[in-house]
């Protein structure tokens, strides 16, 4: 069971005003998910506007009764995050993660607790099984204390075996977890002291409300902020099933690195990132090999994209990372043009990208 975190008085957290509220009333209506949100933004121009046009949307697609968030609501959802010392960062805040912003279906929004500063760093994630073996706690280990050494945040999911040691590893120089429950419901319970020394240096951060139970569905959910916050994910030991490998996909999807850590042909724990690396993912051995392919990979793109060619505010796909590209491309993969799209291997790679509901999408869009 999910244990709650405690309040931090000395902390004052930036309550959201006009839009920002009505942003949250709308993500938090019935039927609005993050695609549907990004849509009805797009073609309101603002929030406020996107709730004055819900009821008449709902209507017009069959939906009686329909009725936005009320206020009081989101302005109860607040009050919970205030209470556990956490800031809510909108879609369009200065301050939210600029990697997750370009992610198709990115959160519109994010409560944080801790040091934001930690998000200026090279972001990886490094990810695993929670029943890890001995072998791969310590490679996990290993990986994080070298990340965090040269200056990266190390990412995981606060979950047992390989996150838990993750974070450990990284913990006094700043790491940042991302969980699948509200802010102040720490899961699993015996990582809650664990929760409260990564916000001295790191992050916490969620897209659900506070008092929220984490539950099976908010895990696939969870995995895509992770891989979203971060520029290159990094698995450690997982099994062919394992959570790890939506992850993975997830970052495929998104345009990040994907890196593994082989194992026994024999070892089902390690079947996962054997898989991977026969599918194209990097093989890595050690933190240095992770840097190294960052750094090869920025000075790819760099030189394949001038600096006086303009770059778009929000993309809904980042391009696949030339390494990673070169790797599919030699295994006969064709990245669809235009646009570009992340190359994915025949009936492996899958996106699972949701689009809006049909009661907005079937909409005809307003004419002058």
């Amino acid at each position: 069971m999910a244990g709650p975190l405690s309040f931090d008085p000395h902390h004052t957290p930036l309550t959201p005003k006009g839009d920002g509220l009505a942003a949250l009333r709308l993500i938090r209506s019935r039927k609005v998910g993050p695609a549907t949100f990004h849509r009805l933004l797009a073609e309101h121009g603002s929030a406020e506007a996107a709730l004055d046009a819900l009821p008449e949307i709902a209507r017009a697609a069959g939906i009686a009764g329909y009725a936005p968030c009320p206020a009081a609501m989101a302005e109860a959802e607040l009050a919970a995050g205030h209470r556990a010392g956490a800031r809510l960062l909108g879609w369009n805040d200065p301050d939210y993660p600029a990697l997750l912003r370009m992610v198709a279906e990115a959160p519109p929004v994010l409560w944080v607790r801790g040091r934001l500063a930690v998000l200026d760093r090279l972001p990886v994630a490094v990810i695993g099984a929670r029943n890890a073996s001995s072998l791969g706690l310590r490679m996990a280990r290993g990986m994080a204390s070298g990340l965090a050494q040269e200056g990266a945040a190390v990412i995981a999911g606060l979950a047992r075996g390989i996150d838990t040691i993750a974070h450990e590893a990284a913990l006094s120089t700043g790491t940042i977890a991302v969980m699948a429950g509200g802010i102040d419901m720490i899961y699993p319970s015996e990582n809650a002291a664990l929760a409260e020394s990564i916000c001295e240096t790191g992050l916490l951060v969620t897209e659900q409300p506070p008092g929220t139970e984490p539950v099976a569905r908010h895990f696939p959910t969870r995995n895509r902020i992770i891989s979203g916050l971060s520029r290159a994910v990094v698995v450690v030991e997982a099994a062919h099933r394992s959570g790890s490998l939506i992850t993975a996909r997830c970052a495929l999807d998104q345009g990040r690195e994907v890196m593994a850590v082989p194992g026994h042909p024999m070892d089902a724990r390690a079947g996962g990132c054997n898989a991977l690396i026969r599918d194209g993912a990097l093989l890595v051995r050690n933190s240095a090999d992770v840097l190294a392919a960052l750094q090869a990979n920025a000075t790819a793109v760099e030189a394949a994209c001038p600096a006086t060619e303009p770059v778009p505010e929000r993309k809904a796909r980042v391009m696949q990372p030339a390494a990673v590209a070169s790797r599919l491309a030699a295994l006969g993969h064709r990245p669809a043009s235009p646009p570009p799209r992340c190359p994915r291997k025949a009936g492996r790679w899958r996106s699972r990208r949701r689009s809006s509901p049909a009661w907005v999408r079937a909409r005809p869009r307003k004419t002058c």
